[in-house]
């Protein structure tokens, strides 16, 4: 696992809201951990909402899910950009990433559209069928 990989790994971290992440690569494995700030709030404290913060509709979650096992590929080859990002507008049928099994590059695709709030993998780890790789928000406001 060389700088870039683990950069990756942070920045992945950084703009989800995963509190713990382990990745091994090649003999290496790192953890990260994120410790929540722990504030005193008195009791008689309660937060405030407008009526309108209340009516709002809320939105749906959208796990996108490795579908075999295998070697993830966040980019269609090295230097290219990423096929999606933290933030962007997604469509179903776009591909978020590709899954290397057996030699075989298997496309990952958007199953509803939306938009991209995490993404829990880095390119070149392998994943387990069923890990979650991607989170897509769906909702009026998206």
């Amino acid at each position: 696992m060389d700088l870039h990989h683990m950069k990756m790994a942070i920045d992945t971290m950084a703009a989800s809201d995963l509190s713990e992440m382990e990745l091994s690569h090649e003999g290496w494995t790192l953890r990260l951990v994120r410790h929540a700030a722990t504030a005193s709030v008195p009791a008689s404290v309660k937060t405030l909402t407008s009526p309108r913060q209340q009516a709002a509709p809320t939105a749906s979650v959208c796990e996108i899910q490795a579908p075999v096992f295998g070697i993830v590929h966040l980019q269609a080859s090295p230097g290219q950009p990423p096929f999606v990002q933290v933030g962007e507008h997604v469509q179903v049928g776009q591909t978020v990433c590709t899954i290397e099994a057996m030699k075989v590059f298997n496309e990952v695709a958007c199953e509803h559209a939306g938009r991209v709030v995490a993404v829990h993998v880095v390119t070149g780890t392998e994943v387990e069928a069923g890990q979650v790789l991607v989170v897509v928000e769906q909702g009026p406001h998206v």
